[in-house]
């Protein structure tokens, strides 16, 4: 079992993905393509693999298939890269999620929002204050929309909690994720979460969030991986020939519609040859016209 000490090292450094979720034609989990899926992606180097994430469709798992989902993922990564699972929700949903995680051999949880209800700084402590107590794995916090929490409020859950050992940031403000950075210094690890973190990546890496979890990994991992390597070396010749020629026209794509973010990604890997089925409502697929819009920036890419 990897202790969350061990965790927050691993993400401390080197690039992070979510692997997308397999349904078939009728919208069920697709175990033996989704372990495929883990199979083709743990090579390729990533440090650590979200599974049942945002873009795993967390939100549209049913409680059966969410174990199946972490436990086949686990089961295809074969070790060669840890598995941190999704867990969000209602408070005891995602206390059911982090056992079930744990007693699948996830490496840690990443804890996505309480979804529809509005909470106060004090209710989304305790919320995530439960799930800590409710695990021994590492917890990552998951700033999103509607749950978000201050650098003293984090700090106090730090101290009460030592499996929380990271902060990702899918908010994009700066000053917070400066404030909560100041703060809590070494004690977390901290990753950039925005979709498409490519875009932001660089202005994070200055503001000392060097790691992020990339979506396009799941169809371009070898770009995916050579963006990175460039961010972190401060090739901004590599960085901006990237940003010009596949993400900012990507982006022009994923901004049509709400819920592009993941779609998107979806559609790519089907792309690729690794077809992971469709999203599932109320997300919808990318129409004709966009696909092949697709199509043509990843082949200017070149093999992947």
């Amino acid at each position: 079992m990897t202790t969350p000490f061990e965790l927050r090292e691993i993400l401390s450094d080197g690039l992070l993905s979510f692997p997308v979720t397999d349904f078939d034609a009728e919208g069920r989990f697709n175990a033996r393509t989704y372990a495929q899926r883990l199979e083709w992606l743990a090579p390729y180097g990533a440090s650590a693999l979200f599974a049942a994430g945002g873009t795993g469709e967390l939100f549209s798992l049913s409680g059966s298939e969410y174990g199946d989902v972490i436990r086949t993922a686990v089961q295809g990564a074969r070790g060669q890269v840890p598995i941190l699972a999704g867990a969000g929700g209602p408070t005891n949903t995602a206390i059911a999620m982090a056992r079930e995680a744990e007693a699948a051999g996830a490496a840690g949880l990443l804890l996505l929002p309480h979804y529809l209800t509005e909470a106060s700084e004090e209710g989304i402590a305790a919320h995530v204050s439960q799930v800590c107590q409710s695990t021994k794995l590492g917890v990552v916090f998951y700033a999103r929309a509607n749950s978000q929490l201050n650098a003293e409020t984090l700090a106090r859950l730090a101290d009460r909690h030592p499996n929380l050992i990271g902060f990702k940031d899918g908010l994009g403000d700066i000053e917070k994720m400066v404030r909560i950075r100041r703060k809590l210094g070494d004690r977390f690890s901290y990753l950039g979460g925005l979709p498409t973190a490519e875009v932001y990546a660089e202005a994070y890496r200055a503001l000392g969030v060097p790691v992020y979890s990339s979506a396009v990994f799941n169809f371009i991992p070898k770009t995916a991986v050579e963006f990175f390597r460039a961010v972190s070396t401060g090739d901004t010749a590599t960085t901006g020939r990237l940003l010009d020629s596949f993400f900012l026209p990507y982006l022009d794509i994923r901004n049509r519609r709400k819920g592009y973010a993941v779609s998107i990604v979806k559609a790519g890997a089907k792309l690729v040859g690794h077809d992971a089925g469709p999203v599932r409502a109320p997300l919808t697929d990318l129409t004709g016209e966009e696909m092949e819009q697709l199509k043509a920036l990843i082949d200017k890419l070149g093999p992947q």
